[in-house]
C-alpha cells in the first residue's frame, strides 16, 4: 500500500477513535462530576481537533508536487503536529485552572466504579491505536502520524495514572485527592505538549536528524562499493514522507558519464531498501584525483599514482563536511 494512503486511513481511523472515546470520556464526568475525569475528557477534545488536523495535513502532504511548491507539500506535517502540541498545553493549563477551583470548592463525586471502568476501556484502545499509529509513522517517515500515536498513548499513561488516583479516592474517600491527580497529570500533559513541539520546529527549520544519519552511513559502510572513493557533504531534509538526500560522491576519473550514473543508482538503491519510502537523491558525481589514492580502497585500479594507506569509515561528522576526505584529515 502506498505510504500516503496508508497514513490517511490509520489517520481516519485515529479520528473516528478519539470521537468514541470522547463520548466515553464525556458519559463517565456525568456520572462522576470527577475533576479528574474532567482532565481526561478534555484532552479527549483536543484528540479530536487534533486529528482533524492530522487528517487535513496528511491529505494536503500527499497532493503530489506543483510549481509552487517544487518539493512537495509535506512540511504541513510539522505545522500539524506543532498546532496539536500547542492545543495540548492550552488543555493542560485549562485542566491545571480547573482542578485549583475544584480543589477550593469540592464537589461530591458519584458512581466512580462506573466512571473508572469507562476511562480503563479507553486507555486500552488508546494504547492500541497509538502503537499502531506511532509504528506506522516511523515506517512512512510521517511526522503527524506520529506525533497522534504520541498523544494517544500518552493519553493512556495518564489515564492509568489517574485511576490509581480515582481508586484512592474511591477507598478513602478523601475528596480533595481528585484535583491533586488532575493538577499532577495535568504537568504531564504540559510536557508532553512541548516535546512535540519541539519536534516540529526541529523538522521546520530542517534540523539534522542524527538517529536517521546513524543509521544510513552505518549502511553504506558495510556496502560500500570499490568504486566509491569518498562520500562528503551529505544532507538530508525531511518533507513528510519524503527524503532529500543530496551529496558528492567521489568515483574513478576515467569512469564514463554511463558508469558513474550506475555508481549513483547503487547508492540510491541502498538508501531506498534501507528505508523503505519515497527518497529523492540528489548527487553529484567527482572524479578522483591523485590526493584521493591513499584512501581508494579500489584494488584493481589501473591508473593508481599512491599506495593506498588506509580506509577512512564515514561517520556522522565527517561525511557531512564539505571537502574530499584525506589521509591527513
Amino acid at each position: 500500500m502506498n505510504a500516503h494512503v496508508q497514513n490517511i486511513k490509520i489517520q481516519r481511523w485515529v479520528l473516528v477513535l478519539s470521537v468514541s472515546l470522547l463520548f466515553a470520556k464525556l458519559v463517565a464526568y456525568y456520572l462522576t462530576h470527577s475533576v479528574a475525569i474532567l482532565t481526561d475528557a478534555l484532552e479527549a477534545i483536543v484528540n479530536v481537533v487534533a486529528g482533524i488536523l492530522g487528517l487535513y495535513s496528511l491529505r494536503l502532504s500527499a497532493k503530489p508536487k506543483d510549481t509552487d511548491h517544487p518539493y512537495g507539500h509535506g512540511k504541513v506535517e510539522f505545522l500539524s503536529a506543532a498546532t496539536e502540541g500547542l492545543m495540548i498545553i492550552v488543555a493542560g493549563v485549562l485542566i491545571i485552572i480547573e482542578a485549583v477551583a475544584q480543589l477550593i470548592n469540592p464537589e461530591p463525586l458519584h458512581k466512580l466504579d462506573i466512571g473508572m471502568a469507562l476511562i480503563a476501556i479507553t486507555a486500552i484502545a488508546n494504547y492500541i491505536m497509538g502503537t499502531v499509529s506511532i509504528n506506522t509513522g516511523k515506517k512512512n517517515s510521517s511526522m503527524a502520524l506520529i506525533a497522534s500515536g504520541t498523544h494517544l498513548r500518552t493519553d493512556t499513561y495518564s489515564t492509568i495514572g489517574l485511576l490509581a488516583g480515582l481508586l484512592l479516592i474511591y477507598i478513602t474517600n478523601i475528596l480533595w485527592l481528585d484535583s491533586v491527580v488532575a493538577i499532577l497529570f495535568s504537568f504531564f500533559i504540559l510536557y508532553t505538549g512541548l516535546r512535540i513541539i519541539r519536534s516540529s520546529v526541529a523538522g521546520i527549520m530542517d534540523e539534522t536528524d542524527k538517529v536517521l544519519l546513524e543509521q544510513l552511513v552505518t549502511k553504506l559502510n558495510e556496502t560500500r562499493s570499490k568504486n566509491w572513493i569518498d562520500l562528503h557533504n551529505l544532507r538530508i531534509i525531511k518533507y513528510g514522507s519524503t527524503l532529500h538526500l543530496d551529496c558528492h560522491l567521489t568515483v574513478p576519473w576515467y569512469l564514463n558519464v554511463h558508469e558513474a550514473h550506475d555508481e549513483v543508482e547503487k547508492l540510491g538503491d541502498i538508501v531506498r531498501k534501507k528505508f523503505d519510502h519515497s527518497i529523492e537523491l540528489f548527487v553529484h558525481s567527482d572524479g578522483c584525483l591523485p590526493t584521493s589514492c591513499p584512501i581508494c580502497i579500489k584494488d584493481d585500479c589501473p591508473v593508481r599514482y599512491h599506495k593506498h594507506q588506509r580506509r577512512i569509515e564515514w561517520t556522522v561528522e565527517n561525511i557531512q563536511t564539505d571537502k574530499k576526505h584525506q589521509v591527513d584529515t
